[in-house]
């Protein structure tokens, strides 16, 4: 700060006055309103609010004057974040307190706090992530057979940046197509003012073909995890961030919903699973046969032929892949997509960086649409999580900053 006497006020006589005292304040809040983008806030919390008295009233000579100072930080504190319906905010307040009828000098500063959020503290995060559901086909009340629907994970919980492997295994056991398969990652953040608030936000979503009857197909798709919030924000009690991965069919109306987790550290436990029949991942759940079908459904396949070989259903769209396609054929050294058939690229598809409502800090929230991919052309680091340490030394500063280089990838 500039510190100088203050101007006597016109058509007075005497000494200027000199300035007052200087304080600081160290505060972190959460405010939540009833309406979206207003201030007013209905419910609030504090997590801590210190003050430091950097000078005393009448104590400073005219001149500039620098004040170091520091305040500690409690580690319960949680991660910045802005929402529509309300935001945690972290921030320091500075004020010259002056003589009375005088305005204050003040100033404001926010800073952020980024809590990581272990994934592995997080109870059965290693377990398979599996759900099924079974609906039945009908045309005028006449009931023509059932559809199988199971969905799978790789795993429960990933961090930025890192791919959410899917699978699915559509069983047609009727006479008719089903509807294409549509896979979504959802982001649903509640907030607690007089009432709950949830705010329901599509990520990505991904679409496949549809299953002809008679038959059971299997789909395998990637969705990149882009730059979010992380799951249930610890230490905040008026807003709650959960994600859910949503696979479903319009025709029947069967819907799958499995739990997911954004966290800041991965995982670093090999996903459990059961051993897999034939052609299915490795992390696929395995198919389970009934021992005595119900006679309806004995029926109906009775009446129609017998399943083939599962095939592999085809993607028909993706909402991360084309933009993301434009993005990179302008960046230079960007890596290759993976090719249409499904066949591995030489190296993994690093992410570009997104804009997403909601996301905390350096990810602000503009906007009220779902994740917009940049233009920038900075690459993604390597993922450290999956390397030999400590038998593998992390890549240097300059190698993380020069571009994507195949020979930097965990597995060289």
């Amino acid at each position: 700060w500039c510190c100088g006497p203050d101007p006597a006020p016109p058509g007075t006589v005497g000494p200027p006055k000199k300035p007052g005292a200087i304080r600081v304040t160290c505060t972190g809040s959460c405010g939540v309103s009833n309406k979206a983008n207003d201030a007013a806030w209905v419910a609030e919390e504090d997590y801590f609010n210190s003050s430091l008295s950097l000078a005393d009233k009448g104590s400073l000579p005219a001149g500039e004057h620098s004040f170091p100072f520091q305040f500690l930080l409690p580690a319960t504190a949680p991660t910045s974040f802005e929402g529509p319906f309300g935001k945690i905010v972290h921030q320091v307040r500075a004020a010259i307190h002056t003589p009375r009828f005088s305005k204050d000098h003040k100033c404001s500063l926010v800073f952020y706090i980024l809590s990581p959020l272990n994934l592995n503290s997080i109870p059965d995060i290693e377990q398979p992530n599996v759900a099924s559901a079974t609906k039945k086909f009908s045309y005028k009340l006449v009931k023509t057979g059932s559809v199988v629907l199971t969905a799978s994970t790789d795993l429960r919980g990933y961090v930025v940046g890192q791919a959410l492997q899917l699978h699915a295994d559509i069983e047609n056991q009727s006479g008719k197509d089903t509807s294409p398969v549509a896979a979504s990652l959802l982001q649903k953040v509640s907030y607690k003012a007089k009432r709950w608030i949830h705010d329901i936000r599509t990520i990505a979503e991904v679409e496949g073909a549809g299953v002809k009857a008679w038959r059971r197909a299997q789909w395998h798709e990637q969705i990149l995890v882009p730059a979010l919030p992380q799951s249930a924000l610890p230490g905040c009690s008026l807003i709650h961030i959960d994600y859910y991965l949503q696979v479903s069919l319009k025709a029947p109306e069967a819907t799958v919903t499995l739990p997911v987790f954004i966290g800041n550290i991965a995982v670093n436990h090999a996903p459990l699973s059961p051993r897999p029949g034939p052609g299915l991942p490795p992390w696929a759940p395995p198919l389970v046969v009934p021992s005595a079908p119900p006679q309806e459904e004995a029926e109906a396949a009775a009446g129609g032929p017998h399943f083939l070989d599962p095939v592999s259903l085809s993607t028909k769209s993706h909402s991360q892949q084309q933009p993301l396609l434009a993005t990179l054929g302008s960046v230079p050294g960007a890596p290759e997509p993976c090719p249409q058939d499904g066949s591995p690229a030489s190296y993994p598809l690093r992410p570009p960086l997104c804009i997403s409502t909601g996301a905390t800090v350096p990810y602000f929230a503009e906007g009220s649409g779902g994740p917009v991919p940049t233009t920038s052309t900075l690459i993604l680091p390597p993922e450290y999580s999956s390397w030999g340490y400590p038998y593998e030394a992390p890549p240097s500063y300059e190698q993380s900053c020069g571009g994507v280089d195949p020979s930097l990838t965990p597995e060289s």
